[in-house]
């Protein structure tokens, strides 16, 4: 039986739905005449088997709870955006939205991480029709958005890619240029915002 017990199909539908709420941020943006606020959205129901991996690797108990409860991103989001100013507009959105309460906010990309990986990371509390592992119901369910520059999410999707490659036989190496490569990009997206704003402002 799956990590998520009885709840696997209710984490589904909370992930549908915080999609389509995005969605339709998007669509009021577009409607009021301003730029899209994200390029692409990609949802995912976290693996079961990654699940049980994450809380071994935490040293959390393999249990529905600690799936639900101790991890946050059982229902997880990304959203990624052409400009970093679109992050801010997207942040502003959700912040300000009535169906979900911000619990946790993580800035990785004033703050990157020491390999050079940039992201703004949120953790909402979304209550939905379902019960929760805590037996309530309406219940309440943990959802990770995850927001990037296009930039940002190529980087992200390499670094993973590689991290999983066995047998390197240059790791410090490529961390180093990994994280070179990271701050080159870094200062491409500052650069690309700054065009933005020279055009929107002729």
């Amino acid at each position: 039986m799956s990590i998520y017990g009885p709840y696997e199909q209710s984490l589904s539908a909370v992930l549908t739905r915080v999609e389509q709420e995005i969605q339709q941020l998007n669509q009021q943006t577009l409607d009021d005449h301003q730029p899209k606020l994200y390029e692409h959205l990609i949802g995912r129901v976290k693996d079961p088997d990654s699940m049980v991996e994450k809380c071994h690797r935490k040293d959390y108990p393999v249990t529905t709870y600690a799936a639900l409860r101790q991890c946050h991103d059982a229902v997880g989001v990304r959203l990624v955006c052409n400009f970093i100013s679109d992050i801010t507009r997207c942040l502003k959105q959700i912040r300000q939205a009535d169906w979900c309460t911000v619990v946790k906010e993580k800035d990785y990309i004033t703050n990157a991480k020491p390999n050079g990986y940039r992201s703004y990371h949120l953790i909402l509390d979304v209550v939905a029709q379902f019960e929760d592992v805590d037996g309530h119901q309406p219940g309440h369910f943990y959802v990770e958005i995850q927001l990037r520059t296009i930039a940002m999410d190529s980087w992200a999707s390499l670094e993973h890619e590689l991290k999983y490659k066995h047998n390197i036989k240059n790791p410090e190496r490529i961390g180093k240029e990994l994280k070179r490569c990271a701050d080159q990009l870094a200062s491409c997206d500052v650069q690309m915002q700054t065009i933005r704003q020279l055009i929107q402002e002729g």
